[in-house]
């Protein structure tokens, strides 16, 4: 007779029970608050200074095409250099691009009342540039500190720590905003605090040791490099679907840049309430992300893919069609709880199909998928608030959220039937 073998216990902790690790969510959870912080701290101070959503987006443009520009070279460095040093260097330089906005936001700065905005686009576009860099040696290096039964977990702890950071740096800094706005008629303290958090995230990574380059099978030029990247993507039906379906729901589905407009137009509040506004998705993801731990969302991971994006969507069209800044706020909470949902399913897919000697491509390709998305999102949404008004330009991205996931359950059979179970 056959012995029956014991049921192996689900560990939802896994990965955080490695050192290394939890010292890289740190770095991730004080980053992603100043990044964040950043964010909302530049929406208030553009809109502010010109009352015009269109200008919102263009802070999304200014930093995608920079983006964009650097990611695919960004991956063959990601795989080529030290992935911490990459890390390291790019958060220096995000703290000089930091302390640059700083200047420009203080009341004995004249450079925004010679130049306008165009000097705060500028420092965008080289934050994008720094992100690109980062981006790529950022998920790569976090696929050496586990081992791979463990990728599943560590993508859904990742995706946690980044909305929990990302639900608390706009909820601060709403209340940081009014404060230093009342104490200096400026916004120069949030600027100091958000260097502060960047610092504290250096500091953090000080403590994982530096781990050793993937063997490469073969030598490559830096042309076949960045096409062996690309063609590993596109010929690889699973990882193009998932992030083509991630890419025109953010694409469509971004209400967040549209915030500071509708705080101040539709719903009629202020600096506080706006900081709840953007930190909403984030508690959302949060809240999801604990669900996910306990359960993941690998067992027919394709159909949960297609529903989370789906629903993603309705609640963008519910947010565009509320009045009412607690049915808003709550409509903000479901977006980032489905998005949560898809973005564990996505970076555990890219994790679990991705050589480790290509990690640094594969994402660098993802990033231009999904990253410059957020922000080419953003001026797609500055350009329908332009055209159709505020309110009808977030109805439509959610309608073209729905119907993408539509059009996509028919065309990608492959991915509508992904069990990720079957491939860990």
């Amino acid at each position: 007779m056959n012995k029956i073998s014991p049921k192996i216990k689900h560990d939802p902790f896994a990965a955080l029970r490695i050192k290394e690790f939890k010292f890289f969510m740190s770095t991730r959870f004080f980053l992603t608050i100043a990044i964040q912080m950043q964010s909302v701290i530049l929406q208030w101070q553009i809109y502010s200074i010109t009352k015009d959503e269109f200008s919102l987006g263009m802070i999304g443009l200014a930093e995608a095409i920079p983006f964009i520009i650097v990611s695919l070279f960004s991956g063959h460095v990601a795989d080529t250099v030290s992935r911490k040093k990459i890390i390291l260097i790019s958060t220096l330089f995000l703290i000089i691009s930091t302390i640059v906005l700083l200047y420009f936001s203080l009341k004995t700065s004249t450079v925004i009342q010679n130049y306008g905005t165009l000097p705060i686009y500028i420092v965008v576009g080289s934050i994008g540039i720094i992100r690109g860099f980062f981006s790529a040696a950022f998920a790569s290096f976090m696929s050496q500190l586990v081992p791979r039964e463990l990728y599943a977990n560590s993508a859904t702890w990742n995706s946690t720590v980044w909305h929990l950071a990302s639900s608390i740096g706009p909820g601060i800094t709403g209340f940081i905003i009014a404060i230093s706005l009342s104490l200096e008629n400026d916004l120069s303290l949030a600027y100091k605090i958000n260097i502060l958090l960047i610092i504290l995230s250096l500091l953090s990574l000080l403590f994982i040791a530096s781990k050793p380059l993937p063997k490469k099978e073969k030598e490559e030029s830096l042309k076949e490099s960045l096409a062996t990247g690309i063609k590993f993507v596109f010929k690889n039906q699973i990882i193009l679907g998932a992030l083509s379906l991630d890419l025109f729901a953010v694409l469509f589905g971004g209400a967040v840049a549209m915030l500071p407009a509708f705080a101040d137009k539709i719903l009629h509040v202020g600096s506080v309430e706006f900081g709840f506004l953007r930190a909403a998705p984030a508690i959302g993801a949060v809240i999801m992300a604990i669900i996910i731990a306990y359960k993941p969302p690998t067992h027919n991971a394709g159909r949960n893919l297609f529903f989370a994006i789906g629903a993603f969507g309705i609640a963008t069209i519910l947010f565009s069609i509320s009045t009412n800044y607690y049915l808003s706020l709550f409509f903000l909470f479901l977006t980032g709880a489905f998005d949560n949902v898809s973005v564990v399913i996505r970076h555990t897919i890219l994790q679990l199909s991705t050589p480790n000697e290509m990690r640094g491509r594969v994402s660098a390709v993802n990033s231009i998928f999904i990253g410059s998305s957020n922000e080419i999102g953003a001026f797609e949404s500055g350009v329908a608030a332009r055209a159709m008004g505020l309110k009808p330009s977030v109805f439509f991205g959610g309608v073209m959220t729905v119907l993408i996931v539509a059009a996509t359950v028919k065309i990608a059979p492959k991915l509508r039937k992904l069990n990720l179970k079957s491939i860990e």
